[in-house]
């Protein structure tokens, strides 16, 4: 079993910045994979940013404004957001995939508005 926590959302205005943490029960070490997906209402959860593997996958849209990181010591993830934009409001989920299944964190609320 793993447990999420996200915190670092909130309110903030186009082309301001926040930065998103999680930390997780356990060594981050073990994941195979973690990252951050996204969800707006009535729609689909959608991959943000992911690390598996040595290698670092971002979605078009966030390319270059956002970067993932990690704190082995701390056992954090972090997803740190630039230039944020109205279309990026959403509810943030930290992710890992152990034990050959997703971990989900509940989520924390950013919204980008003037």
């Amino acid at each position: 079993q793993v447990q999420l926590v996200e915190s670092g959302g909130g309110l903030v205005q186009p082309g301001g910045s926040l930065r998103l943490s999680c930390v997780a029960s356990r060594s981050i070490s073990t994941f195979y994979a973690m990252g951050w997906y996204r969800q707006t209402p009535g729609e689909q959860r959608e991959l943000v940013a992911t690390q598996a593997s040595g290698e670092t996958k971002y979605r078009d849209s966030v390319k270059g404004r956002f970067t993932i990181s990690a704190d082995n010591a701390k056992n954090m993830v972090y997803l740190q957001m630039n230039s944020l934009k109205p279309e990026d409001t959403a509810v943030y989920y930290c992710y890992v995939f152990y034990n050959n299944r997703n971990y989900w964190g509940q989520g924390t609320q950013v919204t980008v508005s003037s």
